[in-house]
C-alpha cells in the first residue's frame, strides 16, 4: 500500500474482498510479504484500517483479512475491549497515520465473553462469583459485564449458554464501537465530521468468515 488517500469506504470493501479471498483459500499476502516490502515500510506506515480485535490465536487479522505488512494496524486485547491504552493506540493510528476506518472484531465463542456469561450467571444462581479468580482477568470482565447484564432475561439455564454467549459477543462489539466514540473526543469529531469509520465486525471461527454488523 502507497500513502495513496483511501476513503472508510474503500478501506471497508478492500477487508470484505480480503476475507474473501481468505474463505475462498484464495491467498495474496505471499506476493506483498517480501524483502523488497521491508525496506518499503523501514521509515513509514500508511495502514488503511485499524482493527482492534481479540487476543485469540485462531483470529490474526492480517490473515483473516488476507493482508500484508503495513496493511492493517491490529490492536489485540482479549474480549476487544476498549480501555485507554487500547482508545489511545485508536487515537495515534487515526491523527498520526491518517487511518480512515477502525474495525472492532468480535469472534464466535470468545473466552473472554464466555467467561463474563459464565461468571454472571453463577452469580445469579448462587450469589457469588469466583474469588479464586486474577484480579487482572476480573478486570477485563468488568468492561464486558454491562454488555451482557441485560442479556440474562434470555437465559433459562445451562442450555441455552452457547445461544447466550452468541449474543453477548454481538453486544460486546457494539458496546466497543459505542465507547471508542464516547471515550474519545478525537475520534467521535473525526467520526462527525465524515472522516473515519467505525464499525463492528464478527469473525465466525467455524468457517472463517467475517460479518460486519
Amino acid at each position: 500500500m502507497t500513502g495513496d488517500v483511501m476513503t472508510a469506504d474503500e478501506a471497508l470493501q478492500r477487508l470484505r474482498d480480503g476475507n474473501a479471498r481468505f474463505v475462498a483459500h484464495a491467498l495474496g499476502v505471499a506476493d506483498v510479504v517480501n524483502h523488497t516490502r521491508f525496506a518499503d515500510l523501514a521509515y513509514a506506515q500508511h495502514p488503511f484500517a485499524v482493527i482492534l480485535g481479540c487476543s485469540d490465536s485462531r483470529v490474526p487479522a492480517e490473515l483473516v483479512f488476507d493482508q500484508g505488512l503495513g496493511e492493517l494496524f491490529v490492536i489485540r486485547v482479549a474480549g476487544n475491549i476498549a480501555a485507554e491504552s487500547q482508545i489511545g493506540s485508536v487515537e495515534y493510528a487515526v491523527t498520526q497515520l491518517g487511518t480512515p476506518l477502525v474495525v472492532v472484531l468480535g469472534h464466535t465463542n470468545c473466552g473472554a465473553v464466555t467467561a463474563t456469561v459464565e461468571a454472571l450467571t453463577a452469580r445469579s444462581r448462587h450469589g457469588s462469583e469466583d474469588d479464586n479468580e486474577s484480579d487482572n482477568i476480573k478486570g477485563i470482565v468488568e468492561f464486558i459485564r454491562p454488555s451482557v447484564e441485560p442479556l440474562l432475561g434470555d437465559h433459562d439455564g445451562v442450555a441455552d449458554q452457547s445461544y447466550l454467549v452468541g449474543k453477548a459477543v454481538r453486544a460486546n462489539v457494539y458496546a466497543t464501537v459505542r465507547g471508542l466514540q464516547q471515550n474519545s473526543r478525537i475520534i467521535s469529531d473525526r467520526v462527525d465530521s465524515g472522516v473515519l469509520r467505525v464499525v463492528g465486525a464478527e469473525y465466525s471461527l467455524e468457517n472463517g468468515e467475517v460479518a460486519f454488523l
